[in-house]
Protein backbone atom coordinates (compact mmCIF):
# COMPACT_ATOMS: atom_id res chain seq x y z
CA UNK A 1 0.00 0.00 0.00
CA UNK A 2 1.09 3.57 -0.66
CA UNK A 3 2.13 5.44 2.46
CA UNK A 4 1.01 9.02 3.11
CA UNK A 5 3.99 10.19 1.06
CA UNK A 6 6.09 7.76 -0.95
CA UNK A 7 8.82 8.16 -3.56
CA UNK A 8 8.87 5.66 -6.40
CA UNK A 9 11.58 5.52 -9.06
CA UNK A 10 11.33 3.90 -12.48
CA UNK A 11 14.43 3.19 -14.55
CA UNK A 12 13.77 2.45 -18.22
CA UNK A 13 16.74 0.78 -19.97
CA UNK A 14 16.14 1.19 -23.69
CA UNK A 15 18.22 0.50 -26.77
CA UNK A 16 18.91 4.18 -27.35
CA UNK A 17 18.68 5.84 -23.94
CA UNK A 18 18.28 5.08 -20.24
CA UNK A 19 15.88 7.18 -18.20
CA UNK A 20 15.21 7.70 -14.52
CA UNK A 21 11.91 9.17 -13.32
CA UNK A 22 11.21 9.75 -9.63
CA UNK A 23 7.62 10.41 -8.63
CA UNK A 24 6.28 11.34 -5.23
CA UNK A 25 2.96 9.69 -4.47
CA UNK A 26 0.99 11.61 -1.87
CA UNK A 27 -2.49 10.76 -0.67
CA UNK A 28 -3.26 14.50 -0.48
CA UNK A 29 -1.60 16.00 -3.56
CA UNK A 30 -1.53 12.93 -5.82
CA UNK A 31 1.44 12.25 -8.11
CA UNK A 32 4.27 14.77 -8.48
CA UNK A 33 7.32 14.29 -10.66
CA UNK A 34 10.55 15.08 -8.79
CA UNK A 35 13.21 14.06 -11.32
CA UNK A 36 13.30 13.08 -15.00
CA UNK A 37 16.83 12.29 -16.15
CA UNK A 38 18.16 10.78 -19.38
CA UNK A 39 21.48 9.27 -20.45
CA UNK A 40 22.12 8.47 -24.11
CA UNK A 41 23.73 5.02 -23.91
CA UNK A 42 23.10 3.62 -27.43
CA UNK A 43 23.34 0.05 -26.10
CA UNK A 44 22.20 -1.26 -29.48
CA UNK A 45 25.49 -0.02 -30.96
CA UNK A 46 27.36 -2.34 -28.58
CA UNK A 47 25.77 -5.60 -29.74
CA UNK A 48 28.32 -7.81 -31.51
CA UNK A 49 27.84 -10.32 -34.33
CA UNK A 50 26.88 -13.04 -31.84
CA UNK A 51 24.08 -10.79 -30.55
CA UNK A 52 25.96 -10.28 -27.26
CA UNK A 53 26.19 -6.99 -25.40
CA UNK A 54 29.92 -6.27 -25.39
CA UNK A 55 32.01 -5.58 -22.29
CA UNK A 56 32.06 -1.92 -23.27
CA UNK A 57 28.27 -1.92 -23.50
CA UNK A 58 27.97 -3.55 -20.08
CA UNK A 59 30.29 -0.95 -18.56
CA UNK A 60 28.23 1.88 -20.12
CA UNK A 61 25.10 0.33 -18.63
CA UNK A 62 26.73 -0.08 -15.21
CA UNK A 63 28.09 3.49 -15.15
CA UNK A 64 24.69 4.87 -16.14
CA UNK A 65 22.92 2.94 -13.39
CA UNK A 66 25.54 3.97 -10.82
CA UNK A 67 24.85 7.62 -11.63
CA UNK A 68 21.12 7.04 -11.23
CA UNK A 69 21.72 5.08 -8.03
CA UNK A 70 23.40 8.09 -6.47
CA UNK A 71 20.43 10.32 -7.35
CA UNK A 72 17.99 7.73 -5.99
CA UNK A 73 19.84 7.50 -2.68
CA UNK A 74 20.02 11.29 -2.34
CA UNK A 75 16.24 11.61 -2.74
CA UNK A 76 15.46 8.83 -0.28
CA UNK A 77 13.43 6.78 -2.77
CA UNK A 78 11.24 4.09 -1.18
CA UNK A 79 10.82 1.79 -4.19
CA UNK A 80 12.77 1.28 -7.39
CA UNK A 81 11.41 -0.44 -10.48
CA UNK A 82 14.14 -1.03 -13.07
CA UNK A 83 13.06 -2.49 -16.41
CA UNK A 84 14.89 -3.30 -19.63
CA UNK A 85 13.52 -3.59 -23.14
CA UNK A 86 14.79 -4.75 -26.55
CA UNK A 87 18.58 -4.31 -26.20
CA UNK A 88 18.79 -6.50 -23.10
CA UNK A 89 15.82 -8.69 -24.00
CA UNK A 90 17.34 -9.77 -27.31
CA UNK A 91 20.94 -10.10 -26.11
CA UNK A 92 22.20 -13.68 -26.16
CA UNK A 93 24.10 -12.99 -22.91
CA UNK A 94 21.06 -11.55 -21.13
CA UNK A 95 21.68 -13.46 -17.88
CA UNK A 96 25.32 -12.34 -17.78
CA UNK A 97 24.15 -8.72 -18.09
CA UNK A 98 21.64 -9.10 -15.27
CA UNK A 99 24.17 -10.82 -13.00
CA UNK A 100 26.80 -8.17 -13.72
CA UNK A 101 24.42 -5.32 -12.86
CA UNK A 102 23.15 -7.11 -9.75
CA UNK A 103 26.71 -7.60 -8.49
CA UNK A 104 27.83 -4.07 -9.43
CA UNK A 105 24.84 -2.11 -8.15
CA UNK A 106 21.96 -2.49 -5.71
CA UNK A 107 19.50 -2.96 -8.56
CA UNK A 108 17.56 -5.92 -9.86
CA UNK A 109 16.47 -5.46 -13.44
CA UNK A 110 13.23 -6.89 -14.78
CA UNK A 111 13.39 -7.68 -18.49
CA UNK A 112 10.05 -6.90 -20.08
CA UNK A 113 8.61 -9.23 -22.67
CA UNK A 114 7.41 -7.75 -25.96
CA UNK A 115 3.78 -8.02 -24.83
CA UNK A 116 4.54 -6.41 -21.46
CA UNK A 117 6.31 -3.48 -23.10
CA UNK A 118 3.35 -2.92 -25.43
CA UNK A 119 0.88 -3.30 -22.56
CA UNK A 120 2.50 -0.59 -20.42
CA UNK A 121 2.39 1.84 -23.35
CA UNK A 122 -1.31 1.11 -23.84
CA UNK A 123 -1.94 1.51 -20.10
CA UNK A 124 -0.32 4.95 -20.17
CA UNK A 125 -2.33 6.14 -23.18
CA UNK A 126 -5.82 5.07 -22.03
CA UNK A 127 -5.24 6.50 -18.54
CA UNK A 128 -3.91 9.88 -19.65
CA UNK A 129 -6.03 10.80 -22.71
CA UNK A 130 -9.70 10.85 -23.65
CA UNK A 131 -9.09 8.45 -26.56
CA UNK A 132 -11.24 5.32 -26.25
CA UNK A 133 -10.37 3.70 -29.62
CA UNK A 134 -6.97 3.92 -31.26
CA UNK A 135 -3.59 2.54 -32.23
CA UNK A 136 -0.54 3.30 -30.11
CA UNK A 137 2.99 3.06 -31.49
CA UNK A 138 6.10 3.24 -29.31
CA UNK A 139 9.24 3.49 -31.44
CA UNK A 140 12.29 2.53 -29.45
CA UNK A 141 15.86 2.08 -30.58
CA UNK A 142 15.64 -1.69 -31.21
CA UNK A 143 11.92 -2.49 -31.29
CA UNK A 144 8.56 -0.85 -31.94
CA UNK A 145 5.49 -1.79 -29.93
CA UNK A 146 2.03 -1.38 -31.39
CA UNK A 147 -1.34 -1.86 -29.68
CA UNK A 148 -4.95 -1.76 -30.83
CA UNK A 149 -7.56 -0.82 -28.23
CA UNK A 150 -11.34 -0.27 -28.36
CA UNK A 151 -13.50 1.18 -25.59
CA UNK A 152 -10.22 1.44 -23.66
CA UNK A 153 -9.86 -2.37 -23.73
CA UNK A 154 -6.72 -3.89 -25.19
CA UNK A 155 -7.55 -5.95 -28.31
CA UNK A 156 -4.16 -6.74 -29.92
CA UNK A 157 -0.45 -6.10 -29.29
CA UNK A 158 2.61 -6.70 -31.42
CA UNK A 159 6.30 -5.94 -31.12
CA UNK A 160 8.15 -5.29 -34.38
CA UNK A 161 11.82 -6.33 -34.24
CA UNK A 162 12.97 -2.94 -35.47
CA UNK A 163 13.38 0.53 -34.02
CA UNK A 164 14.92 3.85 -35.01
CA UNK A 165 18.50 2.63 -34.51
CA UNK A 166 18.12 -0.74 -36.21
CA UNK A 167 16.26 0.76 -39.19
CA UNK A 168 19.02 3.30 -39.69
CA UNK A 169 21.65 0.56 -39.56
CA UNK A 170 19.72 -1.57 -42.02
CA UNK A 171 18.71 1.00 -44.64
CA UNK A 172 21.29 3.81 -44.53
CA UNK A 173 24.28 2.94 -42.31
CA UNK A 174 26.85 5.69 -41.96
CA UNK A 175 25.14 8.09 -44.39
CA UNK A 176 22.16 10.34 -44.87
CA UNK A 177 19.29 8.56 -46.63
CA UNK A 178 18.96 8.70 -50.41
CA UNK A 179 15.68 8.46 -52.34
CA UNK A 180 16.23 4.77 -53.02
CA UNK A 181 16.90 4.14 -49.31
CA UNK A 182 13.63 5.86 -48.37
CA UNK A 183 11.72 3.87 -50.98
CA UNK A 184 13.10 0.57 -49.67
CA UNK A 185 12.36 1.57 -46.07
CA UNK A 186 8.76 2.50 -46.94
CA UNK A 187 8.19 -0.79 -48.78
CA UNK A 188 9.64 -2.72 -45.85
CA UNK A 189 7.39 -0.95 -43.33
CA UNK A 190 4.26 -1.43 -45.40
CA UNK A 191 5.05 -5.14 -45.66
CA UNK A 192 5.40 -5.29 -41.87
CA UNK A 193 2.03 -3.62 -41.35
CA UNK A 194 0.37 -5.90 -43.91
CA UNK A 195 1.60 -8.90 -41.91
CA UNK A 196 -0.87 -7.97 -39.14
CA UNK A 197 -4.40 -8.79 -40.41
CA UNK A 198 -6.02 -7.16 -37.38
CA UNK A 199 -4.66 -3.75 -38.39
CA UNK A 200 -7.40 -3.67 -41.03
CA UNK A 201 -9.95 -3.47 -38.21
CA UNK A 202 -8.27 -0.29 -36.99
CA UNK A 203 -8.78 1.64 -40.23
CA UNK A 204 -9.39 5.39 -39.73
CA UNK A 205 -8.58 5.26 -36.02
CA UNK A 206 -6.12 7.82 -34.61
CA UNK A 207 -2.48 6.89 -34.15
CA UNK A 208 -1.03 7.78 -30.76
CA UNK A 209 2.74 8.15 -30.69
CA UNK A 210 4.87 7.33 -27.65
CA UNK A 211 8.57 7.86 -27.05
CA UNK A 212 11.39 10.27 -27.79
CA UNK A 213 11.23 10.27 -31.58
CA UNK A 214 7.50 11.05 -31.67
CA UNK A 215 8.13 13.72 -29.04
CA UNK A 216 10.86 15.35 -31.13
CA UNK A 217 8.71 15.29 -34.26
CA UNK A 218 5.89 17.10 -32.40
CA UNK A 219 8.33 19.60 -30.85
CA UNK A 220 9.71 20.50 -34.28
CA UNK A 221 6.18 20.99 -35.63
CA UNK A 222 5.22 23.19 -32.67
CA UNK A 223 8.34 25.32 -33.19
CA UNK A 224 7.71 25.65 -36.95
CA UNK A 225 4.08 26.69 -36.48
CA UNK A 226 4.85 28.93 -33.46
CA UNK A 227 2.25 27.00 -31.50
CA UNK A 228 1.10 29.26 -28.63
CA UNK A 229 -0.02 26.59 -26.16
CA UNK A 230 2.55 24.86 -23.95
CA UNK A 231 2.58 21.12 -23.42
CA UNK A 232 3.15 18.19 -25.76
CA UNK A 233 0.80 15.64 -24.24
CA UNK A 234 -2.31 15.19 -26.42
CA UNK A 235 -0.89 17.49 -29.13
CA UNK A 236 -2.48 16.63 -32.47
CA UNK A 237 -1.07 16.68 -36.01
CA UNK A 238 -2.74 15.98 -39.35
CA UNK A 239 -1.24 13.50 -41.86
CA UNK A 240 -0.22 16.54 -43.94
CA UNK A 241 1.60 18.03 -40.93
CA UNK A 242 3.59 14.84 -40.48
CA UNK A 243 4.45 14.64 -44.17
CA UNK A 244 5.71 18.24 -44.13
CA UNK A 245 7.94 17.65 -41.09
CA UNK A 246 9.25 14.38 -42.55
CA UNK A 247 10.11 16.05 -45.85
CA UNK A 248 12.03 18.73 -43.98
CA UNK A 249 13.99 16.07 -42.10
CA UNK A 250 14.77 14.13 -45.29
CA UNK A 251 15.83 17.23 -47.25
CA UNK A 252 18.15 18.44 -44.50
CA UNK A 253 21.62 17.10 -43.93
CA UNK A 254 22.76 15.68 -40.60
CA UNK A 255 24.34 18.97 -39.45
CA UNK A 256 21.20 20.90 -40.40
CA UNK A 257 19.02 18.49 -38.44
CA UNK A 258 21.30 18.90 -35.42
CA UNK A 259 20.43 22.59 -35.38
CA UNK A 260 16.69 22.25 -35.93
CA UNK A 261 14.63 23.85 -33.18
CA UNK A 262 12.81 21.17 -31.22
CA UNK A 263 15.05 18.29 -32.35
CA UNK A 264 17.53 16.86 -29.83
CA UNK A 265 21.03 16.54 -31.26
CA UNK A 266 21.23 12.94 -30.09
CA UNK A 267 18.25 12.08 -32.33
CA UNK A 268 19.40 13.87 -35.47
CA UNK A 269 20.70 10.61 -36.98
CA UNK A 270 17.69 8.41 -36.13
CA UNK A 271 14.71 10.77 -36.48
CA UNK A 272 14.09 10.01 -40.17
CA UNK A 273 13.42 6.25 -39.86
CA UNK A 274 11.32 6.85 -36.72
CA UNK A 275 9.08 9.47 -38.32
CA UNK A 276 8.89 7.36 -41.48
CA UNK A 277 7.37 4.58 -39.33
CA UNK A 278 4.68 6.98 -38.07
CA UNK A 279 4.03 8.36 -41.55
CA UNK A 280 3.66 4.93 -43.16
CA UNK A 281 1.42 3.64 -40.37
CA UNK A 282 -0.92 6.64 -40.65
CA UNK A 283 -0.99 6.24 -44.42
CA UNK A 284 -1.70 2.52 -44.16
CA UNK A 285 -4.56 3.06 -41.68
CA UNK A 286 -5.84 6.23 -43.42
CA UNK A 287 -5.96 7.84 -40.00
CA UNK A 288 -7.46 11.31 -39.69
CA UNK A 289 -4.93 12.50 -37.14
CA UNK A 290 -1.92 11.71 -34.99
CA UNK A 291 -1.78 12.41 -31.25
CA UNK A 292 1.36 12.72 -29.18
CA UNK A 293 1.39 11.00 -25.81
CA UNK A 294 4.08 12.17 -23.43
CA UNK A 295 3.07 9.27 -21.20
CA UNK A 296 4.58 5.91 -22.09
CA UNK A 297 6.23 2.85 -20.60
CA UNK A 298 7.42 4.55 -17.40
CA UNK A 299 4.02 6.12 -16.72
CA UNK A 300 2.38 2.79 -17.54
CA UNK A 301 4.34 1.22 -14.69
CA UNK A 302 3.15 3.97 -12.35
CA UNK A 303 -0.44 3.53 -13.49
CA UNK A 304 -0.16 -0.19 -12.77
CA UNK A 305 0.66 0.66 -9.16
CA UNK A 306 -2.09 3.27 -8.90
CA UNK A 307 -4.80 1.06 -10.42
CA UNK A 308 -3.80 -1.89 -8.27
CA UNK A 309 -4.33 0.28 -5.18
CA UNK A 310 -7.92 0.95 -6.25
CA UNK A 311 -8.66 -2.45 -7.84
CA UNK A 312 -9.30 -0.86 -11.24
CA UNK A 313 -8.43 -1.89 -14.79
CA UNK A 314 -8.39 1.72 -15.96
CA UNK A 315 -9.41 5.13 -14.68
CA UNK A 316 -13.17 5.55 -15.26
CA UNK A 317 -12.81 9.23 -16.23
CA UNK A 318 -9.34 10.58 -16.98
CA UNK A 319 -10.39 14.26 -17.05
CA UNK A 320 -12.29 13.90 -13.77
CA UNK A 321 -9.18 12.45 -12.12
CA UNK A 322 -7.12 15.36 -13.49
CA UNK A 323 -9.56 17.95 -12.13
CA UNK A 324 -9.49 16.18 -8.77
CA UNK A 325 -5.68 16.33 -8.69
CA UNK A 326 -5.71 20.00 -9.77
CA UNK A 327 -8.14 20.90 -6.99
CA UNK A 328 -5.77 19.30 -4.47
CA UNK A 329 -2.63 20.84 -5.88
CA UNK A 330 -4.11 24.35 -6.05
CA UNK A 331 -6.08 23.93 -2.81
CA UNK A 332 -9.40 24.69 -4.47
CA UNK A 333 -12.71 24.43 -2.64
CA UNK A 334 -14.32 21.53 -4.52
CA UNK A 335 -17.77 22.17 -3.01
CA UNK A 336 -17.58 25.80 -4.11
CA UNK A 337 -16.61 25.15 -7.73
CA UNK A 338 -19.35 22.53 -8.01
CA UNK A 339 -21.88 25.06 -6.70
CA UNK A 340 -20.72 27.66 -9.25
CA UNK A 341 -20.88 25.01 -11.97
CA UNK A 342 -24.44 24.13 -10.94
CA UNK A 343 -25.49 27.80 -11.03
CA UNK A 344 -23.85 28.23 -14.44
CA UNK A 345 -25.76 25.23 -15.79
CA UNK A 346 -29.08 26.64 -14.47
CA UNK A 347 -28.32 30.11 -15.84
CA UNK A 348 -27.45 28.76 -19.28
CA UNK A 349 -30.65 26.70 -19.39
CA UNK A 350 -32.77 29.70 -18.40
CA UNK A 351 -31.06 32.07 -20.86
CA UNK A 352 -30.82 29.60 -23.74
CA UNK A 353 -33.93 31.00 -25.44
CA UNK A 354 -32.19 34.38 -25.69
CA UNK A 355 -28.80 33.09 -26.87
CA UNK A 356 -28.05 33.77 -30.56
CA UNK A 357 -28.35 30.58 -32.62
CA UNK A 358 -24.79 30.76 -33.98
CA UNK A 359 -23.42 30.58 -30.44
CA UNK A 360 -25.38 27.49 -29.43
CA UNK A 361 -23.21 24.36 -29.47
CA UNK A 362 -23.88 20.93 -28.00
CA UNK A 363 -20.79 21.14 -25.82
CA UNK A 364 -21.60 24.55 -24.29
CA UNK A 365 -22.86 23.15 -20.98
CA UNK A 366 -20.08 20.52 -20.58
CA UNK A 367 -17.54 23.24 -21.38
CA UNK A 368 -19.11 25.51 -18.77
CA UNK A 369 -18.95 22.71 -16.22
CA UNK A 370 -15.28 21.98 -16.93
CA UNK A 371 -14.37 25.66 -16.85
CA UNK A 372 -16.09 25.98 -13.46
CA UNK A 373 -13.82 23.21 -12.16
CA UNK A 374 -10.79 25.45 -12.76
CA UNK A 375 -12.49 28.80 -12.10
CA UNK A 376 -9.89 31.26 -10.88
CA UNK A 377 -7.39 28.51 -10.21
CA UNK A 378 -4.89 31.38 -10.19
CA UNK A 379 -6.20 32.57 -6.82
CA UNK A 380 -3.79 30.05 -5.32
CA UNK A 381 -0.95 32.21 -6.67
CA UNK A 382 -2.45 35.68 -6.20
CA UNK A 383 -6.00 36.76 -5.40
CA UNK A 384 -5.42 40.22 -6.87
CA UNK A 385 -4.26 38.90 -10.27
CA UNK A 386 -6.15 35.61 -10.29
CA UNK A 387 -7.47 36.00 -13.86
CA UNK A 388 -3.97 36.43 -15.31
CA UNK A 389 -2.62 33.47 -13.38
CA UNK A 390 -5.63 31.30 -14.25
CA UNK A 391 -5.10 31.95 -17.96
CA UNK A 392 -1.36 31.34 -17.67
CA UNK A 393 -1.72 28.07 -15.76
CA UNK A 394 -4.29 26.64 -18.17
CA UNK A 395 -2.38 27.60 -21.34
CA UNK A 396 0.93 26.37 -20.00
CA UNK A 397 -0.03 23.07 -18.43
CA UNK A 398 -1.35 19.87 -19.99
CA UNK A 399 -4.44 18.36 -18.38
CA UNK A 400 -4.78 14.62 -18.93
CA UNK A 401 -8.04 13.78 -20.67
CA UNK A 402 -8.56 17.35 -21.93
CA UNK A 403 -7.59 18.06 -25.58
CA UNK A 404 -5.53 21.17 -26.33
CA UNK A 405 -8.44 22.96 -28.05
CA UNK A 406 -10.69 22.40 -25.03
CA UNK A 407 -7.97 23.47 -22.61
CA UNK A 408 -7.59 26.75 -24.51
CA UNK A 409 -11.36 27.30 -24.42
CA UNK A 410 -11.37 26.66 -20.66
CA UNK A 411 -8.54 29.18 -20.22
CA UNK A 412 -10.58 31.97 -21.83
CA UNK A 413 -13.84 31.04 -20.07
CA UNK A 414 -12.45 30.41 -16.57
CA UNK A 415 -10.33 33.57 -16.54
CA UNK A 416 -12.98 35.81 -18.12
CA UNK A 417 -13.10 39.42 -16.92
CA UNK A 418 -14.48 41.32 -19.92
CA UNK A 419 -14.54 41.44 -23.71
CA UNK A 420 -11.60 43.85 -23.60
CA UNK A 421 -9.69 41.35 -21.47
CA UNK A 422 -10.26 38.62 -24.04
CA UNK A 423 -9.11 40.89 -26.86
CA UNK A 424 -5.82 41.53 -25.05
CA UNK A 425 -5.23 37.80 -24.64
CA UNK A 426 -6.40 36.60 -28.05
CA UNK A 427 -3.71 37.70 -30.61
CA UNK A 428 -1.37 34.66 -30.24
CA UNK A 429 -4.32 32.27 -30.60
CA UNK A 430 -6.19 33.77 -33.56
CA UNK A 431 -4.75 31.20 -35.95
CA UNK A 432 -6.39 28.43 -33.89
CA UNK A 433 -9.66 30.04 -32.77
CA UNK A 434 -12.29 31.58 -35.08
CA UNK A 435 -14.09 34.85 -34.31
CA UNK A 436 -17.26 32.85 -33.71
CA UNK A 437 -15.47 30.68 -31.16
CA UNK A 438 -14.08 33.72 -29.36
CA UNK A 439 -17.65 35.07 -29.19
CA UNK A 440 -18.83 31.77 -27.74
CA UNK A 441 -16.09 31.86 -25.10
CA UNK A 442 -17.19 35.40 -24.22
CA UNK A 443 -20.78 34.17 -23.77
CA UNK A 444 -19.80 31.23 -21.56
CA UNK A 445 -17.25 33.32 -19.65
CA UNK A 446 -19.84 36.00 -18.88
CA UNK A 447 -22.35 33.39 -17.66
CA UNK A 448 -19.66 31.81 -15.47
CA UNK A 449 -18.70 35.25 -14.14
CA UNK A 450 -22.32 35.96 -13.18
CA UNK A 451 -22.59 32.52 -11.55
CA UNK A 452 -19.46 33.32 -9.56
CA UNK A 453 -21.12 36.54 -8.36
CA UNK A 454 -24.25 34.63 -7.28
CA UNK A 455 -22.10 32.67 -4.82
CA UNK A 456 -19.79 35.55 -3.96
CA UNK A 457 -19.57 34.70 -0.25
CA UNK A 458 -19.30 30.93 -0.91
CA UNK A 459 -22.31 30.22 1.32
CA UNK A 460 -24.66 28.77 -1.32
CA UNK A 461 -27.12 31.62 -0.72
CA UNK A 462 -28.81 31.25 -4.14
CA UNK A 463 -31.07 28.21 -4.39
CA UNK A 464 -32.77 28.67 -7.76
CA UNK A 465 -32.75 30.84 -10.88
CA UNK A 466 -35.59 31.46 -13.36
CA UNK A 467 -35.70 33.75 -16.37
CA UNK A 468 -38.63 35.39 -18.19
CA UNK A 469 -38.07 36.71 -21.71
CA UNK A 470 -40.08 39.89 -22.30
CA UNK A 471 -41.42 41.08 -25.63
CA UNK A 472 -39.49 44.32 -25.34
CA UNK A 473 -36.20 42.44 -25.67
CA UNK A 474 -35.44 42.42 -21.99
CA UNK A 475 -35.04 39.61 -19.47
CA UNK A 476 -36.27 39.34 -15.90
CA UNK A 477 -34.07 37.06 -13.84
CA UNK A 478 -35.71 35.84 -10.63
CA UNK A 479 -33.27 34.57 -8.03
CA UNK A 480 -34.48 32.53 -5.08
CA UNK A 481 -32.31 32.77 -1.94
CA UNK A 482 -32.03 30.86 1.31
CA UNK A 483 -34.49 32.03 3.96
CA UNK A 484 -31.86 32.34 6.68
CA UNK A 485 -29.18 34.19 4.71
CA UNK A 486 -28.50 37.77 3.69
CA UNK A 487 -27.88 38.10 -0.04
CA UNK A 488 -26.47 41.66 -0.07
CA UNK A 489 -23.00 40.78 -1.38
CA UNK A 490 -24.40 38.45 -4.04
CA UNK A 491 -26.82 41.19 -5.17
CA UNK A 492 -24.12 43.84 -5.41
CA UNK A 493 -21.65 41.66 -7.30
CA UNK A 494 -24.19 40.24 -9.74
CA UNK A 495 -25.53 43.73 -10.55
CA UNK A 496 -21.98 44.57 -11.60
CA UNK A 497 -21.29 41.37 -13.58
CA UNK A 498 -24.62 41.05 -15.39
CA UNK A 499 -23.48 43.72 -17.86
CA UNK A 500 -21.21 41.22 -19.63
CA UNK A 501 -24.17 38.93 -20.31
CA UNK A 502 -26.31 41.90 -21.38
CA UNK A 503 -23.72 42.97 -23.95
CA UNK A 504 -23.46 39.61 -25.66
CA UNK A 505 -27.21 38.91 -25.58
CA UNK A 506 -27.92 42.56 -26.52
CA UNK A 507 -30.72 42.66 -23.95
CA UNK A 508 -31.22 44.36 -20.60
CA UNK A 509 -31.39 42.00 -17.61
CA UNK A 510 -33.29 42.92 -14.45
CA UNK A 511 -32.30 40.95 -11.35
CA UNK A 512 -34.94 40.18 -8.71
CA UNK A 513 -33.82 38.60 -5.42
CA UNK A 514 -36.44 36.88 -3.25
CA UNK A 515 -36.50 34.36 -0.41
CA UNK A 516 -36.94 30.98 -2.08
CA UNK A 517 -40.36 30.33 -0.46
CA UNK A 518 -41.73 33.68 -1.66
CA UNK A 519 -40.36 33.11 -5.13
CA UNK A 520 -42.01 29.68 -5.38
CA UNK A 521 -45.30 31.06 -3.99
CA UNK A 522 -45.53 34.21 -6.07
CA UNK A 523 -44.08 33.28 -9.45
CA UNK A 524 -44.90 30.41 -11.77
CA UNK A 525 -43.01 29.99 -14.99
Amino acid sequence: MMTAKEKVAVIDIGSNSIRLVINELDEKTGTRELQNLKLVARLNNHIDNDNRLTDEGMNILKESLCQFEEVIMHHGVDRVKAVATAAVRNASNQQDILDYIHNSTSMNIRVLSEDEEAYYGYLAVVNSTDTADGISIDIGGGSSEITFFKNKSLIHTHSFPFGALTLKKKFFPGRDPQKEDIKKLSEFLRGQFESLPWLQDASRLPVIGIGGSARNMALVHQARSEYPLSGLHQYEMTPADIQDVLQDFEKAGFKQRENMEGLSKDRADVIIPAVRVIHELISYLQSDYFMMSSKGLREGLFFEELLREHSLNSLPDVAEESFFQLSREFEMNEEYVQEVGSLARKLYAELEESIPGQLKETDNVPLLQKSARVLYIGEFISHETSSQHTFYVLTNRSIDGVPHSERLAMAFIASFKSKAWMKRLSPPFQKYVSKKEFKRYELLGSILKLSYALDRTKRQVVQDVSAVQNDDKSIDLYIGCREDAYSYFEEMKSQKYKKHVEKILKQKIALHFYPISELNKTFTF
